[in-house]
């Protein structure tokens, strides 16, 4: 399971992803999100969204990808619970399992989206770190 934390903020959620690697940060980053709605371990892996994207800039890829996966689940009306990305070059393939939202599911806080406030993206001794405040 992907790492993550939150920090601080007054008025949304500041959310954190952790990884050996960018992807793994980014994996984490997702399943920060996707925690605050609802609890990834409750989520079963029934359906596969797919897409791709294009960014150079690591922060910006972040917010696009966040974002993407936000706006997937809600057309699709799933909550996700497990999540992949590829990275070649500036092309991001990424993947996420999940569910149609069901009853005995207990919603958190809704996420509006990934914001470019505090965004951040950085290498350090221990890997990857990624990231934003994400609207609720």
């Amino acid at each position: 399971m992907a790492a993550f934390a939150y920090f601080d903020h007054d008025a949304d959620i500041g959310i954190i992803g952790q990884g050996k690697t960018l992807e793994e940060a980014f994996e984490g980053a997702a399943a920060a999100t996707f925690a605050i709605m609802a609890d990834p371990a409750q989520v079963h892996r029934e359906g596969l969204v797919q897409f791709d994207f294009d960014e150079e800039d690591p922060e910006l890829a972040l917010v696009i990808w966040l974002n993407t996966l936000l706006a997937e689940a809600r057309t699709h009306a799933l909550v996700f619970g497990q999540f992949r990305l590829n990275r070649e070059n500036s092309h991001w393939h990424g993947e996420a399992w999940g569910e149609p939202w069901r009853e005995d599911l207990d919603r958190g806080v809704e996420v509006k989206g990934a914001t470019l406030t505090m965004l951040r993206v950085s290498r350090g001794p221990d890997g990857f770190e990624a990231r934003c405040v994400v609207d609720v």
